[in-house]
Order: structure tokens, then sequence, then C-alpha cells
């Protein structure tokens, strides 16, 4: 079995994701670098493996698979010696429910305007949209306040052992704890707070510790 190709930049949250899952299964995989600012995602080539544009991108075994949901299962039953989906159902139900809540409605408020404001528009010369982010903060503290109830009386999302839900937000809410929003409101949530303070310790989050230049 040859190891698993991640196309996408080590800067996106979802490409992050991706070689969480990877990390914390202790399976080598090759990255190959999808540049976004440089329209890297735009090109034949990618386009080829991703008709959407986006990343990331897998290929493994002749397998071509683009969405994270998609990827992160898929390597999941590959891989499956560290497993990462629990066998309960309830446990299965609120992995689903937190990737979901997760996509719909953390990632758009958090990253899509509140990170994207405060951390990759001064990387680009641009002052932050302070409208954006005002108008965002609703939707991000309804996401903070349903993370922070699933977890209460749990130590990971699904209410087992860590699993894809946990990788899933961890980048999302690394991104913004960088932020003046984030350092204001995660206190707020303390099983949140507590939730990731176990997270950013671990050795795959380091590993998987993103890159600008």
């Amino acid at each position: 079995m040859s190891p698993p190709i991640v196309y996408g930049p080590t800067y996106s949250s979802y490409v992050r994701t991706v070689r969480l899952v990877l990390a914390e299964k202790n399976v080598d995989h090759e990255l190959v670098e999808v540049d976004l600012r440089k329209g890297e995602h735009r090109t034949p080539g990618h386009l080829a493996r991703h008709p959407f544009g986006k990343v990331p991108t897998l290929e493994h075994d002749n397998l071509v698979l683009y969405e994270t949901c998609a990827i992160t299962r898929y390597l999941d039953a590959a891989f499956p010696a560290v497993p990462l989906t629990p066998s309960e159902p309830a446990q299965i139900g609120r992995m689903q429910q937190a990737i979901a809540v997760n996509d719909a409605y953390a990632y758009p408020a958090l990253i899509g305007a509140i990170v994207l404001q405060r951390v990759a528009a001064p990387m680009s010369g641009r002052s932050p949209d302070e409208g954006a982010i005002t108008a965002a903060l609703p939707m991000a503290e309804q996401s903070l306040l349903a993370f922070d109830e699933m977890l209460v009386g749990q130590v990971w999302l699904s209410g087992g052992d860590l699993g894809l839900a946990d990788l899933h937000l961890a980048p999302v809410i690394a991104y913004f704890a960088m932020t003046p929003e984030g350092q204001k409101l995660l206190p707020r949530h303390p099983n949140l707070q507590r939730w990731w303070a176990g997270m950013a310790a671990r050795a795959s989050m380091a590993v998987t510790e993103p890159s600008f230049g």
C-alpha cells in the first residue's frame, strides 16, 4: 500500500484536518502544496483532482477523493489500527452532528469572516472589515455555545475517545484562538476551553502546524 498523497496548503484548516487524521493514525503521507494565494487551485492539474477547485484532495492506491468528510472517513476505514469513528450509534450521531455544525455554522463565521479579516487581511496589506466581523459574531457565539453544550460531561465531542469530530473542529479553533474575538469568547465556554487545552497539547497538532511562507 503506497503512502497517501494530500494536495493543499498547510495553512488550510481543512487540509490540516486530513493531516491530523493521518498523524493520529501514525500514517506517513506526502504533502503536495497547492497555494491558493497563487491560484494553483485553478490549474488544469488540480481541477482534474477537484472539479470545484477546492482543497484538500487525496490520492491513494489509484483512488482520488475530494471533500474533507469523504477523505477522513476513507482514511479511518483504510487505516483501522487507530479508529477515529465510534461504534456506538449515539456517539456516531454526536460525531456527525459536531462535524455538520462545524461545516455549516462555525467555519463560515469563525474562519470565513473573523479569521479572514483579523489574520488573512493584514497579511495581504488590507485593513480588517469590522462590519463583517460584527455581523459574524452572533453565529460565532452560537457555534461556540453549541460545542460547549456537546462537551458537557465529555472529554471529546463524540462522547467517547478522540475522533473525527475533534479533528475537524481543532484547526478552526486554533485559528480563532489567535484573534481578539477568540481570546474574549473562548473563556466564556469552559467545556470548550477545557477541550481545546487537551486538543492543543496533542503531538498531532504540533506536527501539522501551518506554514504561511
